[in-house]
This record gives structure tokens, sequence and C-alpha cells, in this order.
């Protein structure tokens, strides 16, 4: 089931360009483990345990602290039941008006088609340089 599970998550990626959160959500499981990467700004909740927590604790705070916030993942990489997705972030930081452009990676572990884990490992450093945390 592999090449479903990318098109899954392409689709996500897809859903979330375009502004159609109900699609992202739609696609996690209802118990769905999410983690922010150590360090990243949003990680102070870790784990967010489903869809809701991750709109409050996620979603939220990038769009209410960004301008333009965008994931760009350029390499989806089937691994069966888990995608690694590679690319980089964007977005403008409201309060510094700092822009990030970090490298980061996306590791899903679906099943039945459904997402179930999400672990983002990405540059802390340039997300903090933008934020004028350092």
């Amino acid at each position: 089931m592999s090449v479903e599970n990318v098109a899954v998550i392409r689709g996500i990626y897809q859903a979330f360009a375009r502004g159609d959160v109900a699609h992202v959500l739609g696609s996690m499981s209802p118990d769905v483990i999410w983690m922010e990467a150590e360090n990243f700004p949003y990680a102070d909740r870790n784990p967010y345990r489903g869809p809701d927590a991750v709109v409050a604790g996620v979603f939220a705070r990038c769009m209410g602290e960004w301008d333009g916030f965008a994931v760009r993942m350029d390499d989806l990489i089937d691994g069966g039941d888990r995608v690694v997705s590679l690319g980089r972030y964007g977005g403008k930081h409201k309060g510094t008006g700092r822009s990030m452009n970090p490298q980061a990676v996306h590791v899903w572990t679906l099943k039945g088609g459904m997402v179930v884990a999400f672990q983002q490992y990405i540059d802390t450093l340039d997300v903090a340089r933008a934020a004028g945390a350092a």
C-alpha cells in the first residue's frame, strides 16, 4: 500500500497549500500522534494527540505568527507504511519582519490510508533567528 500512502501525503501537502485544512485533518486518524522537532517553537506541547490538538497547537499558531507561511516538500520517499518528505518552510515572522527558509524533513506513518503519526525535523536555528529568539 506504499504507493497509496505517498498519494495520501502528496494530497495533504496540496490541500495545505490551498488552505484546505478540512482535507488535511480528514487524512488524520482520530488518535494521531503529532511531534514537532525538538527546539521548534511549537514543540512545547508535544506530543499533540488528535487532529484538534494539532490545529490548536500547531496550525493556528503558524498562521497567527507567520505571514505567507508555506511548507514546500519537493521530494517524497516511499517507505511502505512510512513516507519521508524533504523540503523547506517559508514565511515572514509577523513580530520581527524576518523571513525563514529552513530545510525540513517530515516522517509520516500511515495505517489503513490514514496518518497515525507525524515527526518533524527542521533547522530550528533558522526559525529562531527569523522569530527573533536567537
